[in-house]
Formats: structure tokens, C-alpha cells, sequence
């Protein structure tokens, strides 16, 4: 058998190799933390329905990822950041996560997140040549 390399992206093909990751983690995870996978969306919006920013997350095994964080430019230090990530939090203390990570680059959100308790675990530098990319956690005490 003669293998090759394709960089043709087919949907189908992409869930074949998530699928094939998702299984094999599976096999080393506790079995109680197997299936623990849920997304996990907070929007900010006005009474009319627009949507000002939010949070994308998800609950993974025993921690919740947070991919996308944004509020609108013209809203921002108006505390609506913090009350999202606050709402996020007893989510995931409710799901019974262990903690939180998150990432971010040196212009957009460090301060925030270290403000709101998250500490940094590790960082690349010369990112976009000149930023910093910080790697960011926070423990939860889960009762």
C-alpha cells in the first residue's frame, strides 16, 4: 500500500481524524471524565436582540476552554467582561471543571484575565514578529 499526502480538506475527512483523537484519548482518560464535551456560549445582547460580544467555550473532560472572547470596542471596561467570565466561571463550577485556560496575545486581553485571577503557565514570544502569546489558567475549587 503507497500512502500520500492530500491537502485537499474534506468535512468528512476532518471528523475522521477528530474522531480518531476524541477515541484514542478516551483510552487513557478516567472513564468518568469519559463523554464530558459541551459547548458552552454566553452572548451579550440588548433587549432588540444584537449581540454586543460573548464567550465561546466548552466544557473538556475535567476543565472548560474558553476559544473566543470579545465585546464590542465602544462597551469594553464597562464591567460587562467580567460579569460574562463571572457567569462562565459557575458554569464550569457547576459542571464540576477543575479550571479554566484561555489564551491570549499581548495586545488584546492579559490584563483582563489576570485582573479576574488567571495566571499565566507559559508564552511564546516574537508572535506576529513583536507580540507575546500568553498561555493563561485559573483553578477552581469545585466543592
Amino acid at each position: 500500500m503507497q500512502l500520500h499526502i492530500n491537502k485537499e480538506s474534506k468535512k468528512e475527512d476532518k471528523q475522521y481524524v477528530d474522531d480518531a483523537l476524541y477515541k484514542f484519548n478516551l483510552e487513557h482518560f478516567p472513564k468518568d471524565l469519559g463523554g464530558r464535551y459541551e459547548e458552552i456560549n454566553l452572548f451579550l445582547k440588548d433587549d432588540n436582540g444584537k449581540v454586543y460580544g460573548g464567550i465561546l467555550a466548552a466544557v473538556c473532560w475535567n476543565w472548560l476552554e474558553i476559544y473566543t472572547f470579545i465585546l464590542d470596542e465602544d462597551i469594553r471596561h464597562s464591567g460587562y467582561g467580567t460579569t460574562l467570565l463571572t457567569e462562565l466561571e459557575a458554569i464550569a463550577l457547576d459542571k464540576k471543571c477543575n479550571f479554566i485556560k484561555v489564551d491570549t496575545l499581548s495586545f488584546q486581553a492579559l490584563d483582563f484575565y489576570q485582573k479576574n485571577g488567571y495566571e499565566v503557565f507559559g508564552s511564546i514570544d516574537q508572535v506576529g514578529r513583536e507580540f507575546v502569546h500568553y498561555y493563561l489558567k485559573k483553578d477552581l475549587h469545585v466543592k
